[in-house]
């Protein structure tokens, strides 16, 4: 039996003394799309802080790679599970000098990875030489997500990765997420408010509601309309 890349344990999680995420229990296998999908402030985005170690549960564990992560540095961490959080943040300078922040972090100097990176996910070269700042919303998201790839990580938590995207733009943008992913053979936790995205691009749904995993399942199984 293949053991799960990810495995969450009992995990719980307060905020200023309001339950967030109450008795999580799940698993993911390596390479596969798992979306997670509910309501607002059903606790999605904690649990991907949670699992980046930006927060700490209160109870339970979480398991990657067979390894409890609090065994593990953050730093470490963070280097193979990365977070793409909803907002696309740009430091002042070129599109290169953003996806090699994080390569210059960890002592890595590589230009292949960066332009690999940066077509992965449907940007050409040169962008490379452009402003970061100046780009529009869908492009800042693609240079978020090229700058998570050029660390070659093994879990991407991709919060909302679509929003901003022109729509017209957005069936390209999720294709190449899941063209990346399968090349790469990449395990994603993907949280999507979109009932048709996640239909188009899981392996599983998994429905976060009221702070609890009520169910996860293929997508011709889930039943959507208990979803929200």
């Amino acid at each position: 039996m293949t053991i799960p890349i990810l495995q969450i344990k009992h995990l719980s999680k307060s905020l200023q003394q309001t339950p967030i995420l109450k008795n999580i229990t799940f698993d993911i296998k390596q390479a596969e799309i798992v979306t997670i999908v509910g309501p607002s402030g059903g606790g999605k985005t904690t649990l991907l802080r949670c699992i980046n170690r930006l927060i700490e549960p209160d109870n339970g564990c979480i398991i990657f790679n067979n390894q409890n992560i609090t065994n593990m540095l953050p730093t470490v961490l963070r280097k193979t599970v990365i977070l793409v959080p909803q907002e696309s943040v740009m430091f002042p300078g070129t599109v290169k000098d953003n996806i090699s922040l994080a390569l210059r972090i960890h002592n890595i100097n590589n230009d292949n990875k960066i332009s690999e990176s940066l077509t992965d996910t449907g940007l050409s070269t040169t962008f490379l030489s452009k402003k970061a700042q100046q780009l529009s919303g869908g492009e800042k998201k693609r240079v978020s997500l090229a700058r998570a790839l050029a660390l070659s990580p093994t879990i991407l938590l991709l919060d909302e990765p679509t929003t901003g995207i022109d729509p017209k733009n957005l069936h390209t943008v999720e294709q190449r997420i899941i063209r990346f992913t399968k090349q790469r053979n990449l395990t994603a936790l993907w949280v999507t408010h979109d009932v048709s995205q996640a239909k188009r691009v899981s392996d599983r749904i998994a429905n976060l509601k009221q702070g609890q995993i009520t169910t996860i399942t293929t997508p011709n199984k889930f039943q959507w309309e208990e979803a929200y």
